[in-house]
């Protein structure tokens, strides 16, 4: 079997980038000692992280931890496509420096994701008159990205423009090849959809997955008292995979039949007094790995 697909981690189960006092008094050597304990190969980028290649390199070396990728915050609807590429050129030069293949994308303008006093409900809604300009700039600005060696990945987001299985399947039928899917089973489930079904139909534009599982009795109850999505991370709708609800084997046979390689990132965020971050690492990874191998991804 080609050992083409890596498992990877985010240091947002240690230290929360939205909330910050959640697990603000972990270190990132702690994070990153944990996380390969747990078996992880490599992680994404958090707030704790150095922006520069030259101070990074070392601190991951230590852990013997590559860098998989990071988030960027895009603002195309308000942002002219030169205007983005210049903002993104620290963030692109990084990830190109560490020898990232992909760039983690989102929209985030009007985003309410890291709003603890907005409800679900209050996301932002692309117009129909909107959605060809955005999709031309993502994909001049992902023309650039592949330039540079890299792909953009779209990561849809609760809480942002593009959140629903409906959104994701326009973004894909609007924006060019250049333009990849980033699919989050989370996620995707918390806004209604489907991972599945979106893995089948959109499995050649995945160049990036993030296994996330959700606990589905909790997602019923935020989207019942239209919570904030913090409030909701907060209770506990996202865990590691095998413990939430998410059927993670068709999803990545889905993606091994149509030849992904890359990584495969635990995602996860939660309340870190409420799980501990190295004992859900080492249940998420133990419980990933198995999916991959019965998926043939490893």
């Amino acid at each position: 079997m080609d050992n083409s697909v890596r498992l990877g981690t985010n240091p947002i189960a240690w230290s929360n980038d939205d909330m910050r006092e959640l697990g603000g008094a972990t270190s990132l050597d702690t994070c990153l000692g944990e996380a390969r304990t747990a078996g992880f190969e490599g992680i994404e980028l958090g707030h704790k992280f150095p922006r520069d290649a030259y101070a990074l390199r070392p601190v991951l070396a230590r852990h013997n931890m590559a860098l998989i990728s990071g988030w960027y915050s895009s603002e195309l609807l308000t942002r002219s496509v030169g205007d983005e590429i210049a903002n993104l050129e620290p963030h692109l030069s990084l990830l190109d420096a560490m020898g990232c293949k992909v760039v983690v994308w989102a929209e985030t303008s009007g985003c309410i994701h890291g709003n603890k006093n907005a409800s679900l409900s209050s996301r932002p809604v692309l117009t129909d008159d909107q959605w060809p300009e955005f999709a031309r700039r993502l994909s001049a600005v992902a023309a650039h990205v592949r330039s540079r060696g890299l792909w953009l990945v779209y990561h849809h987001h609760m809480g942002t423009v593009v959140e629903t299985e409906a959104e994701v399947d326009k973004l894909m039928a609007l924006t060019s090849d250049d333009v990849g899917l980033l699919l989050d089973t989370g996620h995707l489930t918390f806004a209604g959809g489907d991972p599945l079904s979106a893995a089948r139909r959109h499995a050649a534009r995945i160049r990036h997955v993030h296994c996330k599982d959700i606990r589905m009795s909790v997602m019923q109850r935020a989207l019942d008292a239209d919570s904030s999505f913090l409030d909701a991370v907060v209770d506990g709708v996202f865990t590691v995979p095998s413990d939430g609800d998410v059927d993670f084997v068709p999803v990545l046979k889905a993606v091994a039949d149509a030849g992904y390689c890359g990584w495969l990132v635990v995602e996860a965020e939660q309340d870190p007094e409420k799980a501990n971050p190295f004992d859900y690492a080492c249940i998420g990874f133990k419980a990933l790995a198995q999916y991959a191998r019965e998926a043939g991804l490893l």
